[in-house]
């Protein structure tokens, strides 16, 4: 989205919470809030639903970046010590609630509107009416001190305006997109990463996938017994897990007392590009989720030749048609459409060659120029 809004002549500066180098970006100015690595980052459980986040940003302390919210303070440092040695910025653009503190500080010092971008909220997150209350505190908080608010789909503007009473004429749905051409990089598949899986459907097997965290709001519980269920009614399938998450040895367990470990495969955190060797090596891609704001791996898998399963709860149904689709709950279904999908080649060219041309008309383009409106119509017009 970034680069798109650059090439529509915005200026922006980008903070992340890390450090690390970035040669292929020339199009906007990076800047490092901390000097974690992105490794180190993934460790601190921004995303996992059993993580207890209590602390008040006032009380972090902002010298110890093992903890979350030490690392969110010195984020918002970074940001009020930025602004107040620029020009004050045409807009603030905050994500999610990791930053919506500092996009709310940035917005007190320089009354600049302030656009907060949903990508998913705690309920999503935490696959339940409850979740972590100080989240939902900051969420509320940046919610209302928005000027204006782009929801990643209309199941995600519903649950802001239901869930937290925010106005519908406040949020502007702006569904996410992939670029075709980032894959054009001249990485190879490599066909020895999963040699067990490319040996099994040369005999004939189905592969099933999911590359996701491992978290509650996914919903790969409902994904195991489906796929116990399917294994009853077809033999010929194989489920790959790419990813990790705190409920990994309890999906490990559950394969076993299904009586599917040997049909399961987990490849742990996937690294660099290796995940598109999972897309790669699959025909049919799950996204099983409880509750999924937008759900770009689905644009993933369809651009690597997947036939797409993906709930009513999941919001990349709302631009993609030639799918199947549940509820995150209804495992009979899930199962039955699995097998169809195993069991029917014509089936499954057709699901993902015409999902081909509906993906083709989603672009980052499109995207940037909403959000080019977004930042006019509220005041001024660039991105910081």
């Amino acid at each position: 989205m970034s680069k798109a809004l650059a090439l529509q002549g915005a200026k922006i500066d980008f903070v992340v919470p890390y450090s690390a180098e970035h040669p292929q970006i020339d199009f906007m100015k990076i800047h490092s809030a901390t000097t974690l690595t992105p490794l180190e980052r993934y460790g601190l459980g921004a995303y996992d639903s059993k993580t207890v986040i209590n602390s008040s940003l006032s009380k972090a302390d902002a010298d110890d970046l093992k903890d979350m919210r030490g690392v969110q303070k010195r984020y918002v440092q970074f940001v009020e010590n930025l602004v107040s040695l620029s020009p004050a910025p045409d807009a603030i653009h905050a994500h999610d609630w990791l930053t919506m503190e500092a996009g709310m500080r940035a917005k007190e010092l320089t009354d600049a509107p302030l656009i907060v971008h949903v990508h998913a909220t705690e309920f999503d997150r935490s696959g339940s009416e409850r979740g972590n209350p100080l989240v939902h505190e900051i969420e509320y908080q940046g919610l209302m001190m928005a000027d204006r608010i782009i929801a990643v789909s209309n199941i995600t503007k519903s649950i802001i305006m239901h869930k937290y009473g925010i106005a519908a004429d406040k949020i502007e749905v702006v569904h996410n997109a992939i670029d075709v051409a980032d894959f054009d990089d001249g990485y190879q598949y490599d066909v020895r990463t999963y040699k067990y899986l490319e040996a099994l459907k040369s005999e004939g097997y189905t592969i099933v996938s999911t590359i996701t965290r491992f978290t509650i709001q996914k919903g790969l519980m409902h994904f195991m017994k489906a796929s116990a269920l399917a294994c009853s009614k077809y033999d010929k399938l194989a489920f790959l897990l790419a990813g990790d998450g705190e409920q990994r040895d309890e999906l490990i367990a559950i394969a076993a007392d299904l009586g599917i470990a040997d049909k399961v495969f987990f490849t742990g955190f996937v690294r660099g590009k290796q995940w598109r060797d999972a897309y790669s090596v699959s025909d049919v891609f799950v996204m099983s989720s409880v509750s999924e704001p937008f759900g770009l791996t689905a644009l993933e898998a369809a651009h690597h030749d997947n036939a797409l399963i993906i709930t009513k709860q999941s919001g990349v149904g709302e631009v993609l048609h030639s799918i199947f689709r549940y509820d995150f709950w209804d495992v009979e279904k899930l199962a039955d459409q699995i097998v169809g999908i195993a069991t029917s080649n014509a089936l499954k060219e057709s699901l993902t060659n015409d999902v081909h041309n509906e993906y083709d008309r989603i672009s980052w383009h499109d995207v940037a120029t909403k959000c080019l409106d977004i930042y006019h119509t509220t005041q001024r017009g660039v991105l910081v």
